[in-house]
């Protein structure tokens, strides 16, 4: 692992960052703390710093000379989730963690922030792109929709996630699919409802919802090397509020996950279809409510090959994987990709399955031992991307 040596020299200052980002998690929208400490760092490294696009985002920009312009993103939120940890840096805000290592990223793209400042080693233009609310709000969308790459060109657009399944330090990325879309439904099952003694009097939507959960899980396809995969899970199922009442109705929630817009309608369709089978055949009715949170995160082929010649250079060409199984998890860095062409890394965190590690467990911690590799990549991401002419 090839840490650039100005970075390794102050690794200890973005472990303090990291640790003090982890104590003080803020969720979706409401970064307020954070986006003023990523400010503050900004402007202390000599950067110019806009405040408030979507809220809490915060956009830092540093020239040098004449050149492309390239946007380096990083997530800034955390998780309603409780932490387990019992560390001297464990959230101080109950019911709060990041439990998905956004306090990491933040930290990784302010430590190349403040080498490239000082450095200067590049022509052109870097926008640090500090994002909120990545977290199911989709922040990355209302960056955008609030002017993001009106008010700040870029040729290119980058982002990173840690990866806990790969060791740590190792990278990965592949042109194409990289993280699924991420759709939501809601469908409301409705009977009539009945003495729970006198079931014949009523029609129960109970059992209704049950066997309509269970065809959906038939329709997952899991085959995700090509492009018809398709995952649908239910999460929640929701009625009645006492032990002798049949309900009136039911709600039944879930998210579905796919690669492709035609795939994606099909699902949707398919959805509808199975809860109007079935409601009809037990003479209950239904209504689905399908919302489309975020598409699929789609690299772009020449950014994919910048961004892995930069990966090679930082970690060396035996960790770094250029085709890796595209994830069913989702990333709103994806309405980035729509409006430029760019590239999504995984960089790994390392500990497999292990609770401490894993994305959205309680007991997750970033892996600081990784904090000089990211910093470092995006770094040389930026010095080969925006090379001074000879």
């Amino acid at each position: 692992m090839a840490i650039i040596n100005r970075i390794a020299d102050f690794v200890d200052d973005m472990t303090a960052w990291r640790r003090d980002l982890h104590s003080h998690p803020e969720t979706a929208f409401e970064e307020t703390r954070t986006s003023a400490v990523v400010a503050d760092k900004l402007r202390e490294f000599g950067i110019d710093v806009h405040q408030g696009l979507a809220g809490t985002g915060v956009v830092g920009t540093l020239s040098v000379g004449d050149g492309p312009s390239i946007g380096l993103r990083a997530d800034m939120d955390a998780l309603p989730v409780l932490e387990a940890n019992d560390f001297a840096h464990k959230s101080t805000t109950h019911g709060k963690m990041h439990a998905c290592g956004h306090d990491g990223h933040t930290t990784m793209l302010l430590g190349a922030a403040r080498y490239l400042s000082e450095t200067r080693n590049f022509s052109g233009t870097v926008r640090f792109i500090f994002q909120p609310a990545e977290e199911s709000e989709g922040g990355g969308r209302v960056m955008v929709e609030d002017g993001l790459f009106d008010l700040f060109p870029v040729d290119r657009v980058f982002g990173m996630h840690n990866w806990p399944e790969m060791d740590a330090g190792a990278m990965a990325m592949s042109a194409g699919s990289m993280m699924a879309a991420f759709d939501v439904f809601e469908l409301t099952v409705t009977g009539r409802g009945a003495h729970a003694g006198m079931p014949h009097l009523g029609i129960d939507p109970v059992p209704v919802t049950a066997e309509i959960a269970i065809v959906l899980k038939q329709l997952t396809v899991t085959d995700v090397e090509t492009s018809a995969a398709a995952v649908v899970t239910v999460t929640q199922i929701h009625g009645g509020d006492a032990w002798n009442v049949i309900p009136d109705q039911m709600v039944l929630r879930g998210t579905v996950r796919t690669f492709d817009a035609g795939v994606q309608d099909d699902v949707e369709a398919a959805i509808n279809d199975i809860a109007k089978t079935v409601c009809e055949r037990h003479d209950c009715s239904h209504e689905l409510d399908y919302q489309r949170r975020y598409p699929a995160t789609i690299n772009e082929t020449a950014a994919t090959e910048a961004a892995a010649l930069a990966a090679i250079d930082v970690v060396g060409p035996e960790k770094v994987d250029r085709n890796p199984t595209p994830s069913m998890g989702s990333e709103d860095f994806a309405f980035m990709l729509n409006e430029k062409p760019g590239c999504y890394v995984w960089l790994g965190n390392g500990g497999g399955g292990e609770a401490g590690c894993m994305l959205h467990n309680p007991g997750y911690d970033f892996n600081d031992d990784i904090l000089g590799i990211g910093a470092s990549y995006w770094a040389r991401l930026v010095e080969l991307e925006l090379a001074e002419s000879e």
